[in-house]
């Protein structure tokens, strides 16, 4: 099999945390209470200290598409796409994906992030496979404001994953023993250690921490000279 490249996007691929971004779009659009601001601030502060769960994390930022089908949301993500998400990815990562994919690498974009708001930036980036965190549909077609199956968080990566291989008729454990996976956050480190080539890009202190421990590569910024693993 080709061998497998897995990114995390937010503040990897993209500076920012593509949740935390739009609740601050929607904040400053009026279309979430102001009060939403503090609980956005808070969650993004202890996302980045790792000290966050994944169903808390998760379930604050399901809850701010509740209540409205997914086309309804349409206009507001086309534009925060447009205006937010867009400028935040650099060319050098447009570079290091490509790169990747003209080797022949299996390409994933794992997120803790929702399906319906990473997809369009999977799709800039030109990933054909997203592992994202999924949420619940109400029988009349509406975001019900709770995930569904496990959040694509910490632990909850290694095992939709694993998922993910073992529904393409791979090996779990050679597909991750010959991977890479590029991620920013001390909330990877399952993944990071579960893969054969980690990469800490622009780590967080606790995650550079654990890279220097462990001998694992490290990117203090992504560059079109950014290593490509033989």
């Amino acid at each position: 099999m080709s061998r497998l490249a897995i990114f995390d996007l937010d503040n990897t691929l993209l500076a920012g945390d593509s949740e935390v971004l739009w609740v601050a779009y929607l904040l400053e659009r009026g279309l979430l209470p102001p009060s939403l601001a503090e609980r956005n601030d808070d969650l993004d502060r202890r996302y980045h200290a790792g000290t966050v769960g994944p169903e808390e994390f998760c379930a604050f930022y399901a809850s701010t598409f509740a209540g409205r089908r997914p086309e309804e949301w349409e206009p507001e993500l086309g534009d925060f796409i447009d205006t937010v998400i867009r400028p935040r990815i650099a060319p050098a990562a447009h570079a290091l994906v490509a790169r990747h994919r003209d080797r022949g690498d299996l390409l994933v974009l794992s997120t803790a992030s929702s399906r319906f708001l990473s997809q369009p930036t999977a799709t800039l980036l030109g990933f054909e496979h997203l592992i994202a965190t999924e949420m619940a549909l109400s029988p009349d077609g509406r975001f019900t404001g709770r995930n569904r199956g496990l959040p694509n968080m910490r632990e909850g990566k290694v095992s939709r994953i694993g998922q993910w291989l073992a529904g393409r008729g791979l090996d779990v454990d050679d597909a991750l023993e010959d991977a890479v996976f590029y991620s920013d956050s001390i909330n990877d480190l399952p993944l990071l250690a579960a893969v054969g080539h980690p990469v800490a890009v622009m780590p967080d202190a606790r995650l550079a921490t654990q890279a220097r421990i462990r001998g694992w590569q490290v990117l203090h910024a992504l560059a079109d000279d950014s290593p490509i693993f033989s």
